[in-house]
């Protein structure tokens, strides 16, 4: 039987749940080293002066109480190609016991039909090459896994000599 859920948009009060979320994906990615984040910064970047990212909550009842059991976290790129706007899934977690319920395609879906009615010419994410339950779901979906690409990263100190700060 499947699991009720809601999909909704992120309001102040959800940075802890979804910051304990957060911490969550680094440990199944098993990258809780590079989790350095806290909640008070995701509630700075959510709603903050100048908010940077937006995100998406998906809750389940529990002990009568909703319960955040995922999160879409996303934001606007730009395509220099298309010259349009585009929006970016920095990320899509739902936890592993509600997983095949439907709650991570409502909320990709709900992703890609934001970027539909923003007139954005791409929806772009990363996944992990060993991930293969999110390439396959991603796939499933009509998702194209650009095999030419790779990511570039720069941070902490290699990012400040980039910039020229030591």
């Amino acid at each position: 039987m499947k699991t009720a859920f809601t999909v909704r948009d992120a309001r102040p009060g959800d940075a802890e749940p979804i910051y304990r979320l957060v911490r969550e994906l680094a440990d199944y990615e098993k990258l809780t080293h590079l989790c350095t984040g806290n909640a008070e910064q995701l509630h700075e970047h959510l709603w903050g002066a100048r908010p940077y990212i937006e995100a998406l909550v998906a809750e389940v009842e529990r002990a009568g109480q909703p319960y955040a059991v995922g999160f879409a976290i996303y934001f606007h790129n730009y395509s220099s190609f298309v010259a349009k706007p585009g929006l970016y899934l920095e990320d899509l977690f739902v936890l592993p016991e509600y997983r095949r319920n439907g709650i991570g395609e409502a909320m990709f879906r709900e992703v890609a039909a934001r970027a539909v009615a923003r007139g954005c010419g791409r929806f772009e994410w990363a996944v992990l090459d060993w991930n293969a339950p999110a390439l396959n779901f991603y796939r499933k979906l009509g998702a194209t896994v650009m095999p030419d690409w790779r990511i570039c990263r720069a941070t902490g100190d290699t990012l400040r000599a980039m910039a020229g700060q030591r």
